[in-house]
């Protein structure tokens, strides 16, 4: 399990319409503004929960955010319809589809997923399965 996921972005504003909108399907809602000693950046969580916690942020080294070769960020949906509509919502959103909601009985025979590329390029998977743990 993690506590947090932090990707880097070069337009904060455009991602954080793209996160507010593909992110809520899921039950996630940003987060009150933090003051702390880092670069501005935006994160969302579920309701009266503190973690897990996903963040978008200006990299801290001040150089130009990239998306990474080999990453994928897979955010757990309590159903098969929470993933078509954030799937849904990436592609009105300026998301790039990378395979549209489905079964991938090659993972599991429960296994319901959909892919995308936020506006940056980073790669994203919404996922049911029976058993995933939604926290």
């Amino acid at each position: 399990m993690f506590s947090h996921i932090q990707i880097g972005a070069r337009d904060l504003p455009r991602m954080t319409a793209f996160y507010d909108a593909v992110l809520a399907p899921l039950g996630l809602v940003r987060a009150p503004d933090a003051e702390d000693s880092g670069p501005p950046g935006v994160g969302w969580h579920k309701p009266g929960t503190r973690w897990p916690f996903f963040y978008v942020q200006l990299p801290f080294n001040g150089l130009p955010a990239t998306w990474g070769n080999g990453v994928q960020v897979s955010f757990a949906g309590t159903s098969q319809q929470q993933v078509r509509d954030a799937w849904a919502a990436a592609m009105a959103h300026g998301g790039v589809d990378e395979g549209e909601p489905g079964i991938r009985a090659h993972y599991a025979p429960d296994y319901f997923g959909a892919y995308c590329r936020d506006p940056e390029g980073n790669k994203l998977c919404f996922v049911h399965a029976d058993d995933l743990p939604i926290g």
